[in-house]
């Protein structure tokens, strides 16, 4: 199947993936290698970290420069200083701008999630536990593109 490379706006990265570095092989990684499959620009730690980056800006730059975000939810990302930071951050560009989150629950329930954090149990989510990587990776790249067709 063909797929669409996306550049709209003064955007570098169509989404930013946040998540606990214990997601990263299970669910953070297969994704955002699917997604950047089907043509997405994904601000993702293992594309864009080097050695000698200073995290705090690179993260910050990150999200500033995509368009949507992603977030891994589950246990181990609850409680961490720097998935805090970024879902802090995120969660502020939702509010104020037109900026889309996705959130992914990983070994987590919504009811976990309300409890943590009632205001992302009010965002349609989907599960590693009814949905495959592949499903969820394909439902975002077909809602990043409807919404850059509107645009």
């Amino acid at each position: 199947m063909p797929q669409k490379t996306l550049h709209v706006g003064n955007y570098t990265h169509d989404v930013f993936l946040s998540h606990a570095s214990e997601d990263k092989v299970q669910v953070a990684r297969p994704l955002a290698l699917m997604l950047q499959e089907r043509g997405l620009r994904v601000w993702y730690d293992e594309f864009e970290l080097r050695i000698g980056d200073n995290l705090i800006a690179k993260l910050n730059a990150g999200m500033n420069s995509s368009r949507f975000g992603i977030l891994v939810l589950s246990n181990d990302f609850f409680g961490k200083n720097w998935t805090e930071y970024e879902l802090n951050t995120l969660e502020y560009m939702a509010v104020t701008q037109e900026f889309i989150l996705f959130p992914v629950l990983h070994n987590i329930s919504v009811e976990e999630l309300r409890a943590y954090r009632a205001s992302l149990a009010n965002i349609v989510a989907r599960s590693t536990a009814t949905h495959t990587i592949e499903e969820i990776a394909i439902e975002i790249h077909e809602i990043i593109l409807q919404r850059t067709l509107l645009y």
